[in-house]
């Protein structure tokens, strides 16, 4: 079993910075078109690979400002075998790509090693379906199935773990769980809330982490692509199913470590339909942070989502930064 929190255990601090909504952040102040809302083949050309180092660049200068370890994420959202089909990714291509963007960031990480108290490599995980738009239950074992090689490439690239993020359905979540652990690498279970802080589906938080740990308990939990104010909505909520014997014990808040939040506050639906960005207030959003921090005393990774970048990052982290352009 792995054990809670043990993919970020071996550091030498508790705290992480991670970044925030890379693909929005691409789209909407770097002009960049994804298709698919996929991130990943800019790997694939030299101007691509520039852009993403200096994307994780504004990470890593918060990360450095405040003396914490710094989480990079792989931009694989999209890189599973539905998604990158349609952006003509498949077979050895989207394993060759899975691995490469584990070699880059790790190659990225090295130029901060000498100044951060750690650097973390994730390979990330998105949803075989689309994240805003959730369909029918998810097998467990089909799922695991699903998304075995993309973890396997993460694995056999040498990532510290993997990050499934935006995830709305428990049997997806088991699903990833369950082929992490047969391949042994720690990796962490990110859900995503409607408005009422409840999956879409209607379980509330606390179920669904009750539900997953029963299975096959994930190294840890955050929580993504919401607004800190949802999150907060579905606090109350009991958990209704208990963990089944050698589940990790005590409050679930407990296993909650990281937030990944959106600057807006619209519904995942009203989002979907939007033209335009919506990046809030940075210091706003940091201040809804916090407040949801102190529900979650062992939150130890803290970065954003949906139409945030570097400014949003930093304001949690109380880093104060001069306006940006659009670049």
């Amino acid at each position: 079993m792995i054990r809670t929190g043990a993919a970020l255990d071996h550091c030498a601090t508790s705290q992480f910075v991670t970044d925030g909504g890379l693909e929005t952040d691409l789209i909407f102040h770097h002009g960049v078109d994804l298709p698919e809302f996929a991130a990943f083949p800019l790997l694939d050309s030299a101007n691509g690979r520039d852009l993403l180092g200096r994307y994780f660049e504004g990470y890593a200068g918060v990360a450095v400002a405040v003396g914490a370890g710094l989480l990079l994420e792989t931009p694989t959202w999209r890189a599973n075998p539905d998604w990158a089909l349609r952006v003509g990714y498949a077979g050895t291509d989207l394993d060759r790509v899975n691995t490469e963007s584990v070699r880059f960031l790790r190659a990225f990480g090295r130029t901060y090693a000498d100044v951060l108290p750690a650097v973390v490599v994730s390979g990330m995980v998105g949803p075989r379906g689309d994240g805003y738009r959730p369909g029918a239950p998810v097998d467990p074992a089909e799922a695991a199935d699903y998304h075995r090689p993309q973890l396997a490439a993460f694995a056999a690239a040498g990532a510290d773990l993997a990050t499934a993020l935006t995830l709305t359905e428990v049997g997806e979540a088991v699903g990833v769980a369950r082929a992490a652990a047969d391949i042994g690498i720690p990796v962490a279970i990110s859900f995503t809330v409607e408005t009422d802080g409840r999956l879409p589906g209607g379980l509330s938080l606390p179920e669904a982490v009750a539900i997953v740990d029963a299975d096959t308990p994930p190294s840890h939990y955050l929580v993504n692509c919401a607004h800190p104010t949802h999150v907060r909505a579905g606090l109350d909520a009991a958990p209704t199913t208990k963990p089944a014997a050698g589940a990790p014990s005590g409050d679930w808040r407990s296993r909650v470590l990281g937030f990944r939040v959106n600057a807006s506050m619209r519904s995942h639906a009203e989002l979907d339909e939007s033209e335009t960005l919506d990046d809030g207030d940075p210091d706003t959003l940091a201040v809804e942070v916090a407040t949801l921090a102190q529900a979650f005393p062992d939150v130890r990774v803290l970065g954003g989502c949906c139409g945030t970048d570097e400014r949003h990052v930093a304001a949690m982290w109380g880093v104060s930064l001069s306006a940006r352009g659009a670049g």
